[in-house]
């Protein structure tokens, strides 16, 4: 179901923006408006949709517009044209006063600097949305503590921001935003200051809550590593504009330009790309009616040196080398059952960073399980390595 969409939105800054329109419209590029009138067009024709529920990142470098499209969705950068819209209603239709109680009930925001009050405390901080909102002040407390306790400060409530770590006065930020219960968290950037382990570790930590909370998270970073871990769908943005937008498979294996090919060169695609990512299916496979001399014939016929075992609705049972096999024929032996052998599995979700140990050691596929136990596909040693390498086999 779809959140926001957004149509044709355009944010030019200085005087006559509405001769930035025109000039655009004309042809003339952001560094000729800039020259020409004197405009910097900080998003320019921009669209699309976030779903309800998704974590949609919006990633660029430096002065891409990616924070200055974001401030313009609760409007706190007024857009120069176009729609938004926020399941179904024109946000830009709003007055001030529907726009402030828009941005009360719906939109939670965490900056990159934190913005704590240093006179008030961690448990102050986190009120300090529903103070806004005029909730009550044992509601507050209650739900700000209970923000707390999502983010792990519940025992911290009484000390000041000064106090506390980096990593610590961001989770206050992200309790802050959690307490007024929004339907949307807009996040600026807000793990760029931290240092690269506290980094994972909030964005661990906000994983961890996107899946026991019904939120949408729009999140904003001008890391690929971080857009890649958290997003569902990636917009990266250049100069104002979308220039792709995908899911983090789509972004890696299908840059549209050589700006984003510039992007994903040096990604670790290990710790983005799961085995359902790369799994195939395997070339044949052995059922309970087959017997030793079936099994042999279906592995010379396809040049495999082994075979995996399945039963009803591929179900696996396990996986028959063909050296086995032959001494079994050799013996006079016609139960393939005896030959079949426990093998490693693992899950489609499970990130090949992780499974590398695992594959290492196993000179046979690897296969991949769904929850009851059937057999989705396997990983190839060769076509791990060459997707990891940004090539397709």
């Amino acid at each position: 179901m779809k959140m926001m969409e957004i149509k044709n939105l355009f944010k030019i800054f200085g005087d006559n923006p509405e001769r930035g329109l025109k000039l655009l419209n004309e042809g003339y590029s952001k560094a000729e408006v800039l020259e020409e009138a004197n405009l910097t067009i900080g998003v320019n024709d921009v669209s699309f949709d976030i779903n309800s529920q998704e974590i949609f990142v919006i990633m660029g470098l430096s002065g891409s517009g990616k924070s200055t499209l974001l401030r313009c969705l609760n409007r706190l950068n007024e857009p120069t044209a176009g729609e938004i819209k926020l399941e179904g209603e024109n946000l830009l239709e709003l007055d001030q006063e529907e726009l402030r109680q828009l941005r009360r009930d719906k939109f939670g925001m965490v900056f990159q600097n934190f913005a704590l009050f240093p006179h008030k405390t961690v448990l102050e901080n986190a009120e300090f949305g529903l103070e806004v909102q005029q909730t009550d002040k044992s509601k507050r407390e209650i739900k700000a503590r209970e923000a707390l306790e999502k983010v792990g400060l519940a025992g911290w409530e009484d000390q000041y921001p000064e106090q506390l770590s980096g990593g610590m006065q961001q989770r206050v930020g992200l309790a802050r935003a959690l307490a007024v219960d929004p339907d949307i968290l807009l996040m600026d950037e807000p793990f760029s200051a931290l240092d690269p382990l506290i980094k994972k570790e909030m964005q661990d930590k906000l994983l961890e809550l996107y899946y026991q909370l019904d939120k949408t998270i729009i999140f904003i970073t001008h890391d690929l590593d971080e857009a890649l871990k958290l997003g569902d769908r990636i917009a990266i943005m250049n100069d104002g504009e979308v220039v792709q937008l995908g899911t983090p498979e789509e972004i890696l294996t299908n840059a549209k330009n050589d700006y984003v090919r510039e992007f994903v060169q040096d990604v670790n695609r290990s710790r983005i790309l799961t085995a359902e990512d790369i799994m195939t299916e395997p070339v044949e496979l052995v059922y309970e009616q087959d017997g030793p001399h079936t099994a042999l014939h279906k592995m010379r016929r396809n040049q495999i040196s082994s075979i995996f075992a399945v039963k009803d609705k591929r179900k696996l049972r396990g996986i028959v080398k063909i050296e086995d096999v032959v001494t079994a024929i050799n013996q006079g032996e016609e139960d393939l059952s005896a030959l079949i052998k426990e093998v490693p599995t693992v899950g489609p979700e499970e990130n090949i960073d992780e499974l590398f140990a695992q594959m290492a050691n196993l000179d046979i596929p690897l296969p991949v399980l769904d929850e009851q136990g059937r057999l989705l596909g396997i990983l190839i040693k060769s076509n791990v390595l060459a997707n990891l390498a940004g090539k397709r086999v």
